[in-house]
């Protein structure tokens, strides 16, 4: 059985806990405490620095690869019809073994993985945590996707690609051809699509979660995020009706906690989105919630 658990030490926020991934009791991949550390100085200069999201992932030095094409600064439209007909064809399966060095591993999916973090959120548990996964980002906006993927290849990561996809339509085509398992999966801060008559833009559809729940392998889990409260609860909801083989977190593990309207006290994934960053500086709570396959 796969988890996610926290060893707690000391303040300030990002070194009050260390990211371990655990296979039952034990662990098999804790960041170092030198990196610990240089997070935690950055965390002390966020306070006092505009530019929280380079501080946040600064040490994967981004910011060099910044500059020919301004590929680091790319102008997208804040909201996209995933329903218009240039998203609604599945995408190319890829060569798996061209993708990935290795693609035997754990797959990790994060869908809406550029939007959220530019790409960094993901690039940064690749670099740091290389050996127990692989991962898979899902993105609908293809200008980010191509960023992202510079930065891969200008990183030299060998087990983490990303992709121009719209997940609602291509998830179940493309994930039931991974050669290795699916363990985890990541919605993070969706596109909210304010208006009632736009809610079945959403990427969180029926669909989508049935196709989660089915490939999903036994003891994978599915980690669910929104600073929207109607979008939080509307994941909240939709996975909660596959109660048959999706449980709850903390009703599994007492090291997970929730509030008294079950969203997860503390981020589980030891790295915010850019998305998390902004929303946090604004004061917003951020609803996090969290399941495992049974």
């Amino acid at each position: 059985m796969l988890g996610l658990r926290w060893n707690c030490s000391a303040s300030p926020p990002s070194s009050r806990f260390a990211l371990c991934f655990t296979k039952s009791s034990s662990s098999f991949a804790l960041l170092p405490a030198p990196l610990r550390a240089f997070r935690a100085a950055c965390w002390s200069q966020c306070s006092r620095s505009p530019n929280l999201v380079e501080l946040e992932y600064a040490d994967l030095n981004l910011k060099d690869f910044y500059g020919a094409g301004c590929v680091g600064h790319v102008r997208i439209r804040q909201h996209v019809n995933p329903l218009s007909s240039s998203f609604v064809a599945p995408v190319k399966v890829p060569e798996w073994k061209q993708v990935f060095s290795n693609p035997s591993l754990p797959l990790m999916v994060d869908i809406g993985c550029v939007l959220t973090g530019s790409g960094r959120f993901l690039i940064w548990l690749a670099k740091h945590l290389p050996e127990s996964r692989n991962y898979l980002g899902l993105e609908i906006r293809n200008k980010l996707v191509q960023r992202s993927q510079f930065w891969v290849k200008e990183l030299g990561l060998k087990n983490i690609y990303f992709m121009f996809a719209n997940a609602t339509i291509s998830f179940e085509q493309l994930v039931p051809t991974y050669p290795g398992p699916l363990i985890l999966v990541s919605i993070l801060c969706p596109d909210p699509h304010f208006k009632k008559r736009h809610h079945k833009r959403r990427v969180v559809q029926k669909s989508l979660v049935d196709s989660v729940v089915k490939n999903l392998s036994l003891g994978g889990q599915v980690i669910l995020q929104s600073d929207v409260p109607d979008v939080a609860l509307d994941m909240r909801d939709q996975f909660d009706a596959r109660a048959d083989v999706l449980k709850h977190i903390d009703a599994l593990d007492a090291n997970f906690t929730c509030d008294a309207q079950g969203w997860l006290l503390e981020n589980p994934i030891g790295i915010r989105t850019e998305r998390e960053i902004h929303a946090e500086l604004e004061g917003a709570k951020i609803y996090k919630r969290m399941y495992q396959k049974v």
